[in-house]
């Protein structure tokens, strides 16, 4: 019988490189290489903040806005509801300048203006200055200018020194021009008495810093009267 050779696989040097094994991807010692990964791009950061800020922004103005709304509205509310009370002054004033202050005082009520918390209410007679300073100062009776009034505006400040001569208790705040017509200056004298109480003073006061107001001064230049 014939012999058959078998092919012996050749025994490795001992200085020979391991093989590589079947299957197996490029190694370094016994891991795979992982391949690099691109880096990722970050997302900047402050179009986000500046967006937020915007937002508090607007959620700011927006409460604000409806804040002063709200406050507004319930002014008016208790405006027009006078739960404060309603209180009223006379006003006397000389022929020259009462269609001005007739109109000031036709606008004044119309707001409804609340004054010390109460609803006042303004009432403006023209009135002789000469007949007012001799009703007040008792020369003739109280009663024939309609009793004693919460204001007075005369054409001049002589008028205000001869009453605070005669009667300074009659002087609740100091006469203050409200305009002027050379030699006139029309001032504004609060008057004090039993029968005008301290919300009466105080309409009184702030109706004559409102006859200085804008829009008021406008009503004495259109009547021909400077602003004071």
């Amino acid at each position: 019988m014939g012999r058959h050779s078998l092919a012996e696989e050749p025994v490795p040097h001992p200085l020979d490189p391991p093989k590589p094994q079947a299957g197996r991807g490029e190694t370094t010692g016994s891991h795979r290489v992982v391949a690099r990964q691109a880096p990722r791009r970050r997302i900047a950061g402050w179009p986000i903040v500046a967006a937020g800020l915007l937002v508090l922004i607007a959620l700011g103005v927006f409460g604000w806005n409806w804040a002063d709304s709200v406050l507004n509205n319930r002014a008016e509310a208790q405006a027009a509801s006078c739960t404060g009370g309603r209180s009223q002054i006379r006003v006397l004033v000389t022929p020259q300048i009462a269609k001005p202050v007739q109109t000031a005082a036709a606008r004044w009520n119309s707001d409804l203006t609340v004054v010390h918390g109460s609803c006042v209410r303004v009432e403006v007679e023209v009135k002789d200055s000469g007949e007012v300073l001799g009703a007040l100062t008792g020369q003739t009776a109280m009663d024939s200018i309609g009793g004693l009034p919460d204001g007075w505006i005369p054409e001049s400040s002589s008028w205000s020194r001869q009453l605070s001569a005669a009667k300074p208790d009659l002087i609740g705040s100091p006469s203050m021009s409200v305009a002027s017509f050379p030699p006139a200056d029309y001032p504004f004298i609060g008057l004090a008495g039993a029968s005008i109480d301290d919300t009466q003073q105080r309409g009184t006061q702030s109706f004559r810093a409102y006859l200085k107001e804008p829009a008021q001064q406008a009503d004495f230049a259109a009547a021909g009267i400077r602003p004071y």
